[in-house]
């Protein structure tokens, strides 16, 4: 029998059909990317997904898994930090402080440096309007 993904998935729903179980692309769907995408996180040790007979089925931690690496990279975070992060939590969530302790080090740092980056962007820009205001009244004055 030539199952497709989504019968696979249907098939290993628990019996109150609470959605435990997730195709490869209802998640592409629901997250709005790509297979290859998906496959990247797994060939980087991100997601996990079980197979049956052959088709990725992904549970609701891995849909959980993939929300925070999505979040986290649309921050900046690398891969390796997000994995990092993902592997603190232990495989029953026995490592959840660890996670909230590393999120809260790693965001005070990230605020630090973009609360830098932006007081030098405000003295540059302080800097760039006195010179444009001098060289305008430098041409107003030669006209």
């Amino acid at each position: 029998m030539n199952w497709s993904a989504h019968d696979a998935v249907a098939a290993h729903r628990d019996d109150g059909g609470a959605g435990e179980l997730f195709g490869i692309t209802e998640l592409c769907r629901e997250f709005g990317i790509s297979l290859r995408a998906i496959r990247f996180y797994e060939d980087k040790g991100l997601l996990h997904p079980r197979r049956v007979n052959g088709t990725r089925v992904y549970t609701r931690r891995d849909r959980a898994r993939l929300a925070l690496i999505l979040r986290a990279k649309a921050i900046g975070t690398p891969l390796a930090e997000i994995k990092h992060y993902l592997d603190l939590y232990g495989t029953h969530g026995e490592g959840r402080v660890q996670q909230m302790r590393y999120a809260l080090q790693r965001t005070d740092a990230a605020i630090a440096e973009l609360e830098a980056k932006r007081a030098h962007i405000d003295a540059t820009l302080a800097e760039l309007r006195v010179i444009n205001e001098t060289v305008r009244r430098s041409l107003a004055d030669r006209r």
